[in-house]
């Protein structure tokens, strides 16, 4: 925060203000620094030296009035990128409420926080190390709606672009814009729809990442909750390929699929073993997944298999399932290869 001076307002003040207004740099734009405890005398030192304005003392007095006009307060801390093109009362204006340079950060629909770490750590943000150990400080205190025993944010960190001031690039001001925009964003579609599901909060979260991750065609998300619905209905194991890599560390590609073994590993995220949900969700689902497992669509399918264009075979019997399988399998060994060759 920054001291204001003591302000006059009187008709002779006005007018040499007035009259002795700076010229301004015809430079771009300028990003300069006001640090805390800054005077209202070493900012105006900072604009007269980067060229945004001429005189010193005509800045105190614009900023002086400045302050008259937005009442109680002072100027703000942070850093600013300012126009050569603005006036001294805009210059004032904009550093005394505290418009600080923004830093735009994106977070796809399907992200988890291993990839949210790597991505912040690229962009020169912070270590992945530093946000993965954030994400296991659940802020219960600020958001009493999170719940309890959560050994990790997975799957409350809603998937879109932000801006935060450039001084908030910490991981615990990242986490704290994200929750805020999961709380404003997707919470009231839980809330509104409660008393029509059987999922907690952290069941509903965790589904929808698995439906995050399943889905590729936006259409499918709607039959792929149903699906999952009915298979948890009836005790059936969802046997998602998604969580399995997930418990492992790994992901899956056309070239090297899941093996046998692998789907047999123990883990508390292989739903081919363990019947019901994961311990956690494994992603962040993005609005339309999350609305997807409140409005699953009605369907007798119990069994779905991918094909190689993104979307799915979906059958009523493991007889159907396993020849839709085979079928695709055949499909895409038939493809020409490559070099050209089948």
């Amino acid at each position: 925060m920054v001291l204001v001076l003591g302000i006059s307002t009187g008709l002779s003040l006005l007018w040499w203000a007035n009259a002795t207004a700076p010229t301004r740099s015809r430079a771009g734009v300028v990003t300069i620094q006001v640090p805390e405890g800054a005077s209202a005398d070493s900012i105006g030192q900072q604009l007269q030296q980067t060229g945004l304005i001429k005189s010193v003392m005509a800045w105190k007095i614009w900023a002086r009035l400045a302050a008259v006009k937005q009442g109680q307060g002072s100027f703000q801390t942070g850093t600013y990128e300012l126009s050569a093109q603005s006036s001294l009362d805009d210059l004032a204006k904009t550093i005394w409420t505290g418009q600080v340079k923004q830093a735009t950060f994106t977070i796809p629909e399907g992200w988890s926080l291993k990839e949210m770490a790597a991505y912040f750590e690229k962009e020169g943000w912070f270590s992945a190390d530093a946000f993965l150990k954030a994400t296991q400080q659940i802020p219960r205190d600020r958001f009493a709606w999170l719940p309890e025993n959560l050994p990790m944010l997975e799957g409350f960190l809603f998937p879109d672009t932000y801006q935060v001031p450039v001084e908030g690039r910490s991981p615990n001001a990242v986490l704290n814009t994200m929750l805020k925009h999961f709380e404003t964003q997707a919470l009231p579609l839980y809330q509104k729809r409660q008393g029509q599901t059987n999922l907690s909060l952290n069941e509903w979260v965790t589904l929808s990442s698995i439906v995050e991750k399943e889905a590729v065609v936006a259409k499918e998300r709607p039959l792929i909750a149903g699906v999952f619905v009915n298979r948890l209905r009836i005790g059936m194991t969802l046997g998602s390929d998604p969580t399995v890599e997930y418990g492992l560390g790994i992901r899956q590609t056309q070239d090297k699929p899941l093996t046998f073994s692998q789907v047999k590993q123990p883990s508390p995220y292989n739903t081919y073993i363990n019947a019901g949900l994961p311990p956690t969700p494994i992603a962040s689902p993005g609005f339309a997944s999350l609305k997807a497992v409140l409005e699953p669509e009605q369907t007798p399918y119990l069994y779905f298999v991918a094909r190689y264009d993104g979307t799915h075979v979906f059958s009523k019997t493991l007889g159907d399932h396993e020849r839709a399988q085979v079928t695709i399998r055949d499909q895409q060994d038939a493809k020409p290869s490559k070099s050209g060759k089948i």
